[in-house]
């Protein structure tokens, strides 16, 4: 009896020796470490954070739909944004493009991990059955992409999907030519007259001249003066911008007839905000294209083709592109985020090209017959 329960004991001492050397042989594996001692307290450790709940697998957290996230998160982040430093880009291109994604079902109940490419064409062509140009398609999947994008870095969604614009969006293309302008300024009342000149000499936004305070004239900053333009569509839209001898003359004659304002509204009305906008010079505009036709009546001439007010900006831009500036010049002074909207006003000639190849001068293309010269001639030249 007691020889087998020895035995017993000994077969029982062995297996277990056999399984602790097997179970400390994994925990050096797993912890990576060659010391037993080390690699148990390791191990120790991580069983004690599995306990507590500092470790482990955590249940996915649930991810909101696209109107939900539009109403709580994004709605509130653009119009804190933008209502006050730019309303227009709220009221014209935010809020409307906002509504309208909320409005197609299909896509604002679908949950932000959910958003495919095939349901966003869904809605692409949605908006193109309501008859809608391309600029105005475009628009609202541009503002669908910078809620996706936000959404993924604010950690909302796990995925930012690709998204892709419609071609064959149009851009303003009117370029209107001195006469044209010389026939509208000749007719124009004082105040519409001053807006347009300011415009089509600066290329400011209609809404950057409408906001303009008296603040922002300097009358001794270079030749003529300049003026800070403060608020407008980016950050890219504060700049400083130099004022031509009409501009001047015509920004000095409502300065000296306001009795030298220190601030204030430069294109002051009786408007909610205080300046003009939009809806005050409408009529106005329209009057001096009605009275332009109807002197073209009678003199047997053409009138002139109507436009908008951003058309001058256009024209503005046209003109710089033209006199042979370059684009990060012209991007500057435009007030524009990146090159590209400013890249389709320059358009090099071959003489330019050849203008520009020629001032390089000393580095010129190709090699010199002349060896260079080094060392001590260099020396001995630069001493003569």
């Amino acid at each position: 009896m007691a020889s087998a329960r020895g035995a017993e004991s000994g077969a029982a001492a062995a297996s277990t020796g056999t399984s602790l050397c097997g179970r400390g042989k994994l925990i050096r594996e797993s912890t990576k470490q060659g010391n037993d001692k080390i690699a148990r307290n390791i191990e120790s450790a991580h069983k004690t954070s599995l306990a507590k709940g500092g470790v482990g697998i955590r249940e996915k957290k649930p991810s909101p739909s696209l109107a939900e996230f539009i109403d709580k998160r994004f709605e509130p982040w653009a119009k804190a944004s933008f209502e006050k430093t730019s309303p227009k880009t709220w009221l014209d291109w935010y809020r409307p493009n906002l509504r309208a994604l909320k409005a197609f079902k299909q896509l604002a109940t679908c949950k932000l991990e959910e958003i495919s490419t095939e349901k966003i064409a869904a809605f692409t062509a949605h908006r193109q059955s309501q008859g809608l140009q391309v600029s105005s398609v475009n628009s609202s999947l541009r503002i669908l992409r910078r809620v996706l994008k936000l959404a993924f870095e604010w950690g909302a969604s796990p995925t930012a999907p690709k998204l892709k614009l419609l071609p064959g969006e149009r851009y303003r293309e009117r370029v209107i030519s001195t006469t044209e302008e010389a026939r509208y300024l000749a007719v124009a009342p004082d105040l519409l007259l001053s807006i347009v000149t300011v415009l089509i000499d600066t290329g400011m936004r209609p809404d950057e001249c409408f906001r303009l305070p008296w603040e922002s004239v300097t009358w001794t900053n270079g030749r003529h003066g300049t003026v800070l333009v403060t608020h407008g569509k980016t950050k890219a839209a504060r700049r400083i911008l130099p004022m031509t001898p009409r501009v001047r003359a015509l920004l000095e004659a409502r300065w000296m007839k306001a009795d030298k304002p220190d601030e204030g509204w430069i294109f002051s009305a009786p408007t909610q905000s205080g300046h003009v906008e939009k809806l005050t010079l409408k009529k106005q505009h329209r009057k001096v294209f009605k009275t332009i036709k109807d002197e073209a009546e009678k003199n047997n001439g053409k009138p002139v083709r109507p436009f908008v007010l951003y058309d001058l900006r256009h024209t503005f831009l046209t003109r710089l592109g033209e006199s042979g500036c370059d684009v990060w010049t012209l991007a500057r002074i435009a007030g524009h985020s990146n090159i590209k909207p400013s890249s389709r006003y320059v358009h090099p000639s071959d003489d330019a090209v050849l203008g520009a190849m020629e001032r390089m001068g000393g580095h010129k293309i190709g090699h010199s017959d002349e060896r260079p010269v080094r060392g001590t001639n260099a020396r001995r030249l630069l001493t003569q």
